[in-house]
């Protein structure tokens, strides 16, 4: 039986690198694209700005501390999202199944387009070739028999890189490498790995698999030993919609009042909302996230009964979760209302009983959408939003 070939592609710095194709006077400097408060945290940081150790997932602040030369560039999500659809599309010509992970990355089945298209490096060659010459962006790719090593593989030589694992040669590949690049180790498992003298993947691989249990827990410890060895039997899912779907917001001044966090949520459902319409999707869950002042993070989520799409429901569905969160005497730094469960609206089910009423906002919702197209996204907005959109002015 032919082995298979897996391809992890890979956006390279995917929203600074839309911010820096898209303004000419930002190429060749350092960009983080987050929040203008200096509370919120950095989305992506351009390769200009991480030799000064300025990254994803830190602080605005502390990333500003680190590059003060840096530009701050507010994030566009619908946009993003729009260039992640021609992204998906191109990864589509090539096969049906297409796992994305994210809206900069996915996994690529390609063991049945050989025939037609060449071997797996060929593919992802050509792939990296018509994104660049569609998008004006770079991909880097990953080659491999498993989605694992796919993954690490398309790390190795960013941006713009090609790395190729031949068939055999997995466990050889992943050997040197440190265990901070196993799949889930964090820096709290890569200290107790290394407590334990485990300091590379090949390490992982050869110890004892009740030492790892003991280490790590009996679960998880045999997953990941089964990795480090190059196993991993995990098909490419192309039904799965892992784009996560969502808004959020980092305050300047923490929220103690519940009117004005459920009046967040309610600018962030109608994000959410215009994302869903915009793509013609509807969601069953709908999730909230609550940071509190001491970085302490709650979440919530609740599986609907019928899926839906506009705001209000959505942000009904919120508020309904906000009543399971303890606000009492807490300060909120941050809230955020996303969806999963999603589905194209054409494939969501009939009710015989059609809600009229939700049928009249999906379409409200539409027209919001044609509005914010034509003459700018506050074009259209709920009469709640108007006070906390001229507090961010």
């Amino acid at each position: 039986m032919a082995h298979r070939q897996i391809l992890h592609i890979d956006m390279d710095a995917f929203y600074a690198a839309v911010e820096q194709r898209d303004d000419p006077a930002l190429r060749g400097r350092p960009v983080l694209v987050g929040g203008r408060s200096l509370r919120s945290v950095v989305s992506t940081a351009s390769y200009e700005a991480r030799p000064t150790g300025a990254r994803s997932a830190m602080p605005m602040a502390e990333a500003l501390r680190r590059c003060p030369d840096a530009v701050v560039v507010p994030p566009r999500m619908d946009h993003y999202a729009d260039i992640s659809r021609h992204i998906m599309a191109i990864l589509r010509r090539f096969s049906p199944l297409v796992e994305p992970l994210s809206l900069d990355e996915a996994f690529v089945d390609v063991t049945a387009s050989r025939e037609l298209f060449g071997d797996g490096t060929g593919i992802a060659e050509t792939i990296r070739e018509a994104i660049r010459d569609e998008l004006s962006l770079t991909a880097s790719a990953g080659v491999a028999t498993s989605k694992f090593v796919a993954k690490i593989a398309s790390d190795l030589h960013k941006p713009d890189g090609l790395t190729v694992v031949p068939p055999g040669g997995e466990r050889g590949f992943l050997a040197p490498l440190p265990v901070q690049r196993m799949w889930g180790v964090g820096p709290k498992a890569t200290e107790k790995l290394r407590s334990a003298g485990i300091h590379t993947i090949g390490d992982l691989a050869e110890v004892d698999g009740d030492k790892l249990a003991r280490i790590v827990g009996s679960e998880w410890g045999a997953a990941i030993h089964e990795l480090a060895k190059g196993i991993d039997d995990r098909d490419v899912i192309p039904e799965r919609d892992a784009v996560s779907l969502g808004a959020e917001e980092t305050f300047e001044e923490d929220l103690t009042e519940r009117s004005a966090i459920e009046t967040e949520l309610l600018l962030q459902s109608e994000r959410v909302a215009q994302r869903l319409a915009a793509s013609d999707r509807v969601a069953s869950t709908v999730v909230v996230k609550i940071k509190y002042a001491d970085f302490t993070l709650v979440s919530r989520r609740i599986t609907l009964g019928e899926p839906i799409s506009d705001t209000t429901s959505i942000h009904r569905a919120a508020c309904a979760l906000l009543d399971k969160i303890d606000l009492e005497g807490r300060r909120v730094r941050l809230t955020g209302v996303s969806v999963a469960n999603i589905q194209g609206a054409e494939h969501a089910p009939r009710l015989l009983f059609p809600d009229v009423k939700k049928e009249k906002r999906d379409a409200l919702e539409k027209v919001a959408l044609r509005a914010s197209e034509r003459f700018g996204k506050a074009a259209l907005v709920h009469a709640e939003t108007l006070g906390a959109r001229t507090r961010r002015r």
